[in-house]
């Protein structure tokens, strides 16, 4: 009981601290990260140790399938120099730095050292989004981070995994490559024919609820069916959620849909959350554990690994976008599209925060695993570390660098509406009665809108005043549910009625609706 009410607590807590984020605009896992390791001085807080076996799978997967979800196919192929060079060598790069440091430094053995670098190696994209969002940073940005996000928690995670079996004497270097290659090969295809599978179900289920047990369901199970049978369970994961999100938003019912977005947001939110509690528990434990010289090594060691993480990022992300820009100049490759400026550059490197990876990573370590307290401890670091120490100065640094605001989307948006508005009004040109025509001068009217793009104002203003309607159909609706004019079936109808057109009225975080 007193775990139950202590979890409520947090999450109240944690709500708190996420709205406090936005009004200083800071990354939300920056405060979170500041309470997991307050709760390590809380005296009487209860000791949580969770099963290494399930920290993956209940941390890692839910957030490969959102982040995958959210992914753009486009955007990979546009940008798939940078991202190759992020996604694969920056980790390779990071992972080797800090395991040479973890071996010359700590004495870790080699395939420990290597899983330390492969635990603190992948940074969390949902830290910067949260602020970036704010500013309008250039497009290929936010693209190339989210991106890399998705990408690199695969790459890094597989070194971890193979790093764990050679620890363990069951993998040998000589048999390493074959198994990567078949892992590759056989969790592609699984991924592919498990999303067929699931796009076959979700298209039958009709009830919200229903839809969002299945997928939550699904997601677990590819999981652990993957893992059970020797396939790469990130790879197949990721193959999983970006072949249903090509396909899934046209066969699930809109209601199914707002559902399960929300659902899912509150589920990473939360995990999120745990994730820095037991930061916070199992720090206090290691420490207690470290006593004396090993303690004092254990945090040296901790300290470098930090400064590595952020040094070696800043190197390979300006090295590259320096040799790529060079290329550029002399015609050898035509890369300019994919090469981020120098303040651009900036700004990526800058975006190196750690998160519920790495947290999940460090976690899963088994407990017989060699040096696991200063690993764990490292990662504890790290990821406290990148998120208080970046995570608070971005938005200084967005501000310093300057950059020239992106319209990249909204012109995207604007575009595509007038499209949408065109085909409902020529579906509708041959009808001819009074509903038809009501509802093609509804349909004009926003293309009217829409087809300027560069009136911005006007677009506003439209949306505005349908919100001021919309608060005048809510008043007049409670009116006639007071005075028992309607009961409350027929009021839950029309009022999901009118939260439709509030939703479509009423982007988020844009405007507030007109008081007068």
């Amino acid at each position: 009981m007193v775990l139950f009410e202590l979890t409520l607590v947090l999450l109240l807590i944690a709500v708190a601290l996420t709205a406090l984020s936005r009004r200083v605009q800071v990354p939300y896992p920056s405060l979170l990260a500041l309470a997991g390791v307050a709760i390590a001085f809380v005296p009487g807080v209860p000791t949580i140790e969770i099963d290494p076996e399930l920290a993956l799978a209940l941390f890692i997967a839910p957030v490969l399938l959102d982040a995958a979800y959210d992914t753009s196919l486009r955007d990979l192929n546009r940008y798939k120099v940078p991202l190759v060079l992020l996604a694969l060598g920056a980790v390779l790069f990071t992972t080797a730095t800090v395991a040479l440091a973890g071996w010359a430094m700590a004495g870790l053995p080699i395939a420990a050292a290597i899983a330390l670098g492969a635990i603190v190696a992948p940074p969390d994209a949902v830290a910067a989004s949260a602020v970036l969002g704010q500013f309008k940073v250039p497009h290929r940005i936010t693209a190339i981070l989210q991106g890399e996000s998705l990408l690199n928690d695969a790459t890094a995670l597989l070194i971890y995994r193979m790093a764990i079996s050679a620890a363990a004497g069951s993998i040998l270097l000589s048999s390493a490559v074959p198994m990567i290659l078949l892992s590759t090969l056989g969790s592609l295809a699984a991924g592919y024919l498990l999303g067929r599978l699931s796009l076959m179900t979700l298209g039958r289920i009709e009830d919200p609820a229903s839809g969002t047990v299945v997928q939550f369901a699904g997601t677990f199970g590819v999981w652990i069916l993957a893992d059970r049978i020797g396939l790469s369970a990130i790879i197949t994961i990721v193959v999983y959620a970006m072949t249903i999100a090509r396909t899934a938003p046209r066969r699930m019912p809109a209601r199914n849909r707002i559902s399960s977005y929300s659902v899912w947001e509150t589920a990473v939110f939360v995990l999120n959350v745990l994730a820095f509690v037991l930061m916070g528990l199992q720090a206090r434990t290691i420490v207690g554990r470290l006593a004396g010289q090993g303690q004092t090594d254990a945090f040296v060691l901790a300290g470098t690994v930090l400064a590595i993480v952020i040094v070696s990022r800043f190197v390979w992300v300006l090295g590259c976008g320096a040799i790529i820009r060079w290329f550029d100049r002399f015609g050898v490759a035509d890369r300019q599209r994919d090469a981020p400026s120098f303040r651009g550059g900036v700004l990526i490197g800058w975006c190196g925060m750690r998160g519920l990876v790495t947290l999940a990573a460090a976690f899963a370590l088994p407990a017989e695993f060699p040096a696991r307290d200063p690993i764990v401890l490292a990662a504890f670091t790290v990821v406290l570390g990148t998120l208080v120490l970046q995570g608070m100065s971005l938005k200084p640094l967005l501000r310093l660098l300057n950059l020239n605001p992106d319209e990249t989307v909204d012109r995207e948006v604007a575009q595509a509406r007038v499209v949408v508005m065109q085909a409902a009004l020529d579906i509708l040109s041959g009808k001819t009665s009074d509903a038809a025509a009501a509802v093609r001068e509804q349909y004009a009217a926003q293309r009217k809108i829409a087809k300027n793009p560069d009136d911005a104002q006007a677009a506003t203003e439209y949306d505005r005043l349908r919100l001021y309607a919309i608060k005048s159909q809510r008043d007049a609706l409670e009116e006639l549910r007071r005075n028992e004019t309607i009961g409350d079936e027929a009021y839950h109808r029309l009022e999901e009625e009118i939260d439709w057109t509030e939703l479509a009225a009423s982007p988020p975080g844009r405007f507030q609706p007109l008081n007068t």
